[in-house]
């Protein structure tokens, strides 16, 4: 599914085509999201002025003067500018037609993802108990290491969870704990605070190379842009089973945590 670098691209990729558009029409074609889309959508975004696009997590923010438009892409969505007059697809759920002639249209071939409106996105109950994004000067291995105390669950598991830092999804935890070199099940209440400061840098950088990138090409995302990203050309041991491991050359392995595939190194991760 995409994950915050795929969804940063997005931001990336559509600001330029929206920002200081005035939004002219909505055409919802399927409201069977994820969740039902509410018909404030309809009601408050024609007339409306895009002031940004921001991102929370792996939520996109359609900044608007009215309030926000809150865009999650799901297992499968993607968003992307066409021109106005482009014959929709049978996945094709939503548009946002703006003055330029252009429209964000929102496609999701499992409907997975979800369009929501907020007067304050601040409290919106999708966002507001979530943790630190993790490139933020929030995000740190100090902090890291104070959330752990205590927590007998998995370090991956730890560091998946929303609500102790957004964003760090199942491709980026694996790479991030085998560059810092901690083996994916170790307890993560017992974990020094000198190796999460050395994990939380880790997982900034992992993140930020793979924004860079564009994201990681996954079977059904493309960047607003319609380039695919790349960065699934680096990984280091996501999705490597049985393959060498480029630091010592012993095979990748892979077992389950938390129903996710985990890959990691038995030799170079401890």
């Amino acid at each position: 599914m995409p994950e915050l670098p795929e969804v940063e691209t997005s931001r990336r990729g559509i600001s330029p085509y929206v920002v200081g558009q005035r939004i002219e029409n909505v055409v919802i074609r399927e409201r069977r999201l994820r969740w039902p889309v509410s018909e404030d959508v309809d009601n408050k975004l024609p007339g409306a002025t895009i002031e940004s696009v921001g991102r929370r997590a792996k939520y996109l923010l359609l900044n608007t003067t009215n309030g926000t438009a809150i865009v999650h892409l799901g297992m499968s969505g993607s968003i992307f500018v066409v021109e106005r007059d482009s014959p929709a697809g049978v996945h094709d759920h939503f548009d946002i037609e703006v003055e330029s002639g252009k429209s964000l249209r929102f496609r999701d071939p499992r409907r997975f993802g979800s369009l929501h409106w907020s007067d304050d996105v601040a409290q919106h109950w999708l966002l507001r108990k979530l943790g630190p994004e993790p490139l933020s000067d929030d995000f740190s291995g100090k902090y890291l290491w104070k959330r752990s105390r205590d927590r007998r669950v998995s370090v991956k598991q730890f560091i998946m969870n929303a609500a102790v830092v957004v964003g760090v999804g199942n491709i980026y935890a694996s790479e991030s704990l085998f560059l810092a070199g901690i083996h994916p099940r170790r307890t993560a209440g017992r974990i020094s605070q000198s190796r999460y400061v050395l994990l939380a840098t880790t997982i900034k950088d992992v993140l930020e190379q793979a924004i860079r990138a564009g994201g990681t090409t996954l079977r059904d995302f493309y960047g607003g842009d319609g380039e695919a990203g790349y960065f699934q050309q680096k990984l280091e041991v996501y999705a490597r089973d049985g393959e060498q491991c480029t630091r010592c050359k012993r095979p990748v392995s892979v077992i389950v945590l938390g129903q996710r595939s985990t890959y990691y190194c038995k030799n170079c991760q401890r």
